[in-house]
């Protein structure tokens, strides 16, 4: 089974959309002109050109293409009497969707084109609400024309891996989320800490939400703390390593007075809030951590557990850039703004305003990071 690689060109003209080989064309061309030298005055090359190509294929697929005798007609072989009709076959069934990819191509590649559309990468903690703001500013943008249109590229990842994506300079923007009040000496210091440096990276505030236990319809475990799940041995859904819920969930066992390997499927990993709910839902396991939203989303009930604030955070070099001006504008706007409280349990925080990390993160101590007086250089 030989596999098939597509290849797209860049021009000016109107063409129809086609998916084209060199091959069938050099077939078509010898076919129609019964010689090789006539297709290759067809095709406007060299026939040693043409002949070379046909033997490199001949060899690559293991089947004669073209038979020619001195003195007669070229033709096709059947082996390339068949890949004409296959070829005609597929170009005949798939021309509405070669059509189609071909507009989103060139709608992707327009933006590149225009100076008035912005775009921001964003890595960050799986969200419903960041999935919301992403349609939110394509709807947006479909009915502004204007300046300061925007498109947001967001590719979902752990919370830890998307402040490392942002320190490693693979996006421009990072999203991750802590629990509140979370204090120093904790798991969400020792975790975020390290990969935050204050006067580097800016916080961006972005929304409260709701973490805690998605269970089945009726709850028929009654499971209301993680005490509960550990006492009535019912099978967990956590969060891969990484995840910004998995660190909640490490926090709120500490804090508990739980250990990990009490939790019958610690181990148990799935991608995604909405993995979570599916699993809840599937049977495959009677709660996990999770949003209200994922929870809602897949008929499953929902037990609050803890509170906790989504950050959005950039270099603080990236500021002046105009895709981040243009998501702090629309951050704060009163159709987001109202789009968001519509999202279960999510409130707007400080929506689109810059924050001092110290505000926000309260274990951040300037104090305790910068050198004693005398051990600073003097100048």
């Amino acid at each position: 089974m030989h596999r098939l690689q597509l290849h797209y060109t860049l021009s000016k003209d109107s063409s129809p959309a086609q998916v084209r080989n060199p091959l069938i064309d050099l077939l078509q061309a010898v076919s129609s002109q019964g010689s090789i030298s006539g297709g290759a005055r067809a095709l406007g090359l060299s026939y040693r050109h043409v002949w070379g190509e046909l033997k490199r294929w001949e060899n690559e697929l293991g089947n004669e293409l073209v038979v020619w005798e001195k003195g007669q007609r070229a033709h096709l072989t059947e082996f390339g009497n068949k890949l004409m009709w296959a070829e005609r076959q597929a170009q005949a069934r798939l021309s509405p969707q070669i059509e189609a990819l071909r507009a989103e191509l060139e709608r992707s590649y327009a933006l590149a084109f225009d100076d008035s559309v912005h775009v921001v990468t964003l890595y960050a903690s799986h969200d419903d609400a960041l999935s919301s703001l992403r349609e939110h500013a394509l709807k947006r943008e479909a009915l502004d024309s204007g300046p300061g249109r925007l498109h947001l590229d967001i590719r979902f990842t752990g919370s830890v891996d998307a402040i490392r994506a942002l320190n490693e300079g693979r996006c421009v923007m990072a999203g991750f989320h802590t629990l509140l009040g979370s204090g120093k000496k904790t798991l969400t210091e020792r975790t975020y800490k390290p990969l935050l440096q204050p006067g580097q990276h800016k916080i961006i505030g972005f929304a409260q939400r709701t973490q805690g236990l998605i269970v089945a319809r009726g709850n028929p475990l009654d499971l209301y703390r993680l005490q509960d799940v550990v006492q009535r041995h019912a099978r967990f859904a956590n969060r891969t390593l990484g995840s910004g819920t998995r660190v909640v969930l490490d926090e709120l066992l500490m804090q508990a007075g739980l250990q990990s390997s009490e939790l019958n499927g610690y181990a148990h990993t799935e991608p995604s809030h909405a993995a979570v709910a599916q699993a809840v839902a599937a049977g495959q396991c009677d709660a996990g951590m999770g949003i209200a939203a994922a929870a809602q989303q897949a008929g499953l009930d929902f037990v609050p557990l803890a509170d906790e604030r989504y950050h959005l955070v950039c270099l603080k070099s990236a500021l002046a850039q105009p895709g981040i001006e243009a998501l702090l504008q629309l951050l704060q706007t009163p159709q987001w703004l109202a789009r968001i409280a519509k999202i279960p349990g999510y409130s707007a925080q400080q929506c689109g305003q810059v924050l001092s990390m110290r505000q926000v993160l309260p274990w951040w101590d300037y104090r305790h990071n910068k050198a004693p007086a005398e051990n600073r250089r003097t100048t």
